[in-house]
């Protein structure tokens, strides 16, 4: 789903139930473009699918489909490499964003305290995960259980479960404000205004350039679906 095409269905339906509900088109199932049928395992997500495809136009724009772009991404790309998946996200707990603290100013600092020691707080008492800070930009070792504990939450996610927290955490840079949101602690805005932290006291200081702006939206848009994805998954 990269380009523009004209819409060659009428009629959208759902079929099936759990674990498999089909998208159709013209009562023909949706697939991906690898293929695969565009068969999630629940009911709300497949509705929310069909919804998307629902609301194309005369031409099929993929842009405003994000959520399928998003399942299309998990069912080709993520199933059958679930352990590079889950790799990739352990590596970024152990160079987590909220464990890389400034130094200075003394604003940022706060700023950065007061967003993400709660959230490091929690992934310490409710997924044992004690990961430790730094000041700067020295790497620091994250204690071998903290990493194995975020490890084992991610374990038995399966493709679509694991893309969402994969994109949450590409898409902030942390690995526990993903698990933070997916658990129900924060919600998608303040995982997001968590993330950008340094970027907003940066515009704060110097404005905020119009590309980069028009770039954050869209990622925004990515980080929604991922958000979704994992709601319609419960």
């Amino acid at each position: 789903m990269s380009a523009v095409r004209k819409r060659f269905y009428r009629a959208v339906s759902v079929d099936g139930a759990p674990p498999r509900v089909r998208v159709l088109l013209d009562g023909k199932p949706v697939r991906t473009p690898a293929k695969r049928e565009l068969a999630p395992p629940t009911r709300a997500l497949a509705e929310a699918l069909a919804a998307e495809w629902e609301a194309q136009g005369e031409r099929i724009d993929p842009r405003a489909m994000p959520l399928t772009r998003l399942v299309n991404s998990a069912l080709d790309g993520v199933a059958e490499r679930e352990d590079a998946v889950r790799a990739e996200i352990g590596k970024y707990a152990a160079s987590d964003l909220l464990c890389y603290r400034a130094e200075a100013p003394a604003e940022l600092v706060r700023r950065q305290a007061e967003a993400w020691d709660p959230v490091l707080a929690w992934a310490g008492s409710e997924l044992d995960a004690h990961l430790v800070t730094s000041r700067g930009i020295v790497p620091v070792s994250q204690p071998h259980a903290a990493l194995a504990a975020i490890e084992g939450v991610v374990a038995d996610l399966d493709a679509l479960a694991l893309a969402g927290h994969h994109v949450i955490t590409t898409l902030t840079g942390s690995a526990v404000l993903a698990l933070a949101h997916a658990r129900g602690r924060l919600t998608a805005e303040e995982i997001w205004a968590a993330a950008h932290v340094d970027e907003d006291w940066q515009i704060g200081q110097w404005g905020e350039d119009a590309e980069a702006k028009a770039q954050r939206e869209r990622r925004w848009t990515e980080m929604q679906a991922a958000s979704r994805l994992l709601r319609l998954l419960r």
